[in-house]
């Protein structure tokens, strides 16, 4: 039976670099939730015209698929609009990633990274969790220059992020990056191979 991993951390504390370090380390297949939530805003597809019907059209970028920027700057300011967003998400997430599991070998070893992993029910399908923890100035610096947003919107994405120590006694490893990419990966390699003793396959 496959085993799988899930990652989760607080957007933009280097989840995704440490699903491509645990990759090289020798998981099979790395599913990063947003990359999914990606696929299910494209034009014409269920979840897009769920979003429109829920916020209004104006939540549609030119080509029909859902603009992600300006949802955001509803949903990381207002809680409620985020909750009813994750209730037509969530479900659809859900499904994708259980046929994104399933093509994972029987032997083979998944990757599932979700920034809610524990609050949106996807820590069900792993084994073992990690949290990936970074400094929120990093975070900040990180998700400005990627997402070309201003230090308002920026702020507004952070806080809106759950509060990371409620998930301590839930997880079995903490990645701390906080420093090098060769510190990180030190790191990354030696709780992959403690997860690795603790589930063979």
């Amino acid at each position: 039976m496959s085993r799988v991993l899930g990652l989760t951390g607080n957007i933009a504390s280097g989840k995704t670099t440490v699903g491509q370090l645990l990759v090289k380390a020798g998981a099979e297949r790395y599913i990063d939730a947003d990359a999914l939530v990606h696929q299910l805003y494209r034009p014409n597809q269920i979840i897009t015209r769920a979003v429109a019907a829920q916020f209004g059209e104006q939540m549609l970028a030119e080509d029909g698929g859902v603009d992600r920027k300006a949802l955001g700057a509803l949903v990381f300011h207002d809680q409620d609009a985020m909750q009813r967003l994750e209730r037509i998400v969530h479900p659809a997430v859900h499904r994708v990633m259980e046929q994104e599991l399933g093509l994972v070998s029987e032997k083979g070893i998944a990757v599932l990274d979700a920034v809610k992993l524990l609050e949106g029910g996807s820590a069900a399908y792993c084994q073992s969790i990690w949290l990936v923890l970074c400094p929120p100035e990093q975070s900040r610096q990180r998700l400005m220059i990627r997402n070309n947003l201003t230090l308002e919107q920026a702020e507004a994405r952070l806080q809106a992020q759950p509060d990371r120590t409620m998930a301590y006694s839930f997880v079995d490893e903490i990645i701390r990056n906080e420093g090098t990419l060769q510190q990180l990966e030190e790191q990354v390699e030696a709780a992959f191979q403690r997860f690795v003793q603790k589930f063979p396959g």
